[in-house]
């Protein structure tokens, strides 16, 4: 046969190959296994029942290198993949997954996100944020949910989940991951043993391009998370679409304390039902509150006298009648001493005159006269004294960006901690005093204005070093009170998300 038609013929048969493998995998261009697998990886795709099938081994999907089966398309701009999922594999460990997916790269350790339905029922959103660095995740309260979707909408990636019929709901918070140019987009399976496999069954899949998609109606979604700060693993607690902001953990570690739409709640841990606290007359609280060290009392800013600016008041942490304590207002607290006896607050003076600084105050718990403990230009914010009260952290703009500083409990010695182009607010210091967490905003940022990119971030206190725990989608009511668990292992916190097109139809939107 001659060379040329030889070479022509060799041609057709691996473009009419290639088709058949298009054609042969429905939605998706390709499979193959990525990492390092003992046992070859398989997809199958049943055209009549548009069910995929996919086997995969590998030893994990977590700490680089990853090791599974991936059957994918490439793509760009903003996509939705939602399927029913069902893992075959009935015995094996109980950590082996089945996973929607997107990944920048077919490398072992490229950046990516995935919703990860483990054997045992845990589902949650791990994500990559940087070639070769660790996995994180953000767990959700659903367990073992049948039908998945994950939404890349710019920069961030969100989880919807449903059980059986119900409709799909955004399941925890949502990570801040930047893809470069074209991605994987696809579903996956792996063993989490490098001697088996597992076999999971995708059906229902959808894929659909949202990067013309337009949100005339946008729901936004808070949610109440949790992160322990060895790991910066994130789990979601409460998810809902009302707004709701400032999670203080109770002493005894059993619930969340927040506001939203001017009244207080109380949320069992387990529950995920808020209680509101009865707070009498006062229904316009806003997100400045907190729990007493004897853990008996809450303290509350309230607006509802006019001409509604904040004023401080305390009642018992079960609810009554609210007691003012600051007749100077607005007054937003902040902070309680560790003996109980002093509170820490912000306030704004001689407003009629024209004033605009904000600064630190202290005042009895009965009441009383108030102390200045500032009197810096422009704004000073957050105090919150150590454990042991030798100090009181806060945040203020007197260097021309916003930076943590600290001082005596008399105001004395005030001395900047952090240093830097971005803007630091709100510092909250561990229950052994070793750590302090703060929310940072963009260097360019004014203020602490609602709906930003921001990063909560942590900091030694023994030697000063900084390290950025998340990103995501806040506001200053993210974490603008004391948030740490009683152990001082997690600090609780609220993300938001704009997300109207993480649902088929809206009408599976949750009312508010």
């Amino acid at each position: 046969m001659p060379y040329l038609i030889h070479s022509v013929l060799c041609a057709l048969l691996l473009a009419s190959s290639a088709f058949s493998q298009t054609a042969s995998l429905g939605l998706f261009d390709g499979n193959s296994d990525v990492g390092t697998v003992l046992h070859r990886g398989s997809a199958d795709y049943d055209k009549a029942k548009h069910t995929y099938t996919v086997t995969g081994s590998g030893e994990n999907i977590w700490a680089p290198p990853d090791a599974f089966h991936f059957i994918w398309k490439k793509v760009s701009g903003d996509f939705a993949l939602t399927a029913d999922v069902t893992i075959l594999t009935t015995d094996g460990n109980p950590h082996r997954k089945a996973v929607l997916m997107i990944r920048q790269s077919l490398d072992a350790d490229s950046v990516y996100a995935d919703i990860a339905l483990h054997g045992e029922g845990l589902t949650s959103l791990q994500f990559r944020d940087e070639k070769g660095a660790p996995t994180h995740e953000v767990q959700s309260y659903i367990r073992a949910p049948k039908r998945l979707r994950l939404v890349k909408r710019g920069d961030y990636i969100y989880m919807a989940l449903a059980s059986d019929k119900a409709p799909l709901q955004i399941a925890a918070g949502s990570p801040r991951i930047h893809l470069e140019g074209s991605y994987y987009i696809g579903i996956g399976a792996c063993s989490h043993d490098k001697d088996a496999v597992t076999k999971a069954e995708f059906s229902n899949v959808e894929l659909t391009d949202r990067t013309s998609a337009t949100a005339a109606q946008p729901v936004m979604f808070s949610v109440l998370e949790t992160i322990a700060v060895a790991s910066t693993d994130r789990a979601a607690h409460y998810v809902t679409a009302d707004h709701i902001e400032a999670p203080n953990w109770t002493r005894d570690g059993s619930a969340f304390i927040f506001n939203s739409g001017g009244h207080i709640y109380r949320m069992s841990i387990d529950s995920r039902k808020p209680e509101v606290i009865d707070t009498g007359s006062a229904t316009r609280c806003n997100n400045d509150h907190g729990i007493s060290p004897d853990a008996k009392t809450l303290v509350i800013s309230n607006q509802s006298i006019e001409p509604h600016d904040s004023l401080i008041y305390t009642l018992p942490l079960s609810g009554g009648t609210p007691k003012r304590i600051t007749q100077n207002s607005p007054s937003y607290w902040h902070g309680w001493s560790p003996d109980g006896k002093t509170l820490a607050f912000v306030g704004q003076r001689d407003v009629g005159q024209g004033n605009r600084d904000f600064d630190i105050y202290t005042i009895s718990v009965d009441g009383g006269s108030e102390t200045r403990l500032t009197t810096a230009k422009g704004l000073d914010d957050g105090p919150e004294y150590t454990p042991d009260g030798a100090f009181i952290y806060f945040n203020s703009e007197r260097t021309g960006h916003m930076q943590i500083w600290r001082m005596k409990p008399d105001g004395a010695d005030q001395q900047q901690v952090t240093f830097g182009e971005l803007n630091n607010w709100f510092p909250h210091i561990s229950p052994d005093g070793q750590q302090m967490v703060f929310i940072s905003f963009d260097k360019d940022m004014v203020g602490h204005p609602p709906y930003k990119d921001v990063a909560l971030r942590q900091m030694s206190m023994s030697d000063g070093k900084i390290t950025e725990l998340a990103r995501l989608f806040g506001s200053q009511g993210t974490m603008n009170v004391p948030s740490w668990s009683p152990d001082g292992r997690q600090f609780a916190f609220v993300s938001f998300a704009f997300v109207s097109y993480v649902f088929v139809d809206p009408d599976d939107a949750p009312a508010k």
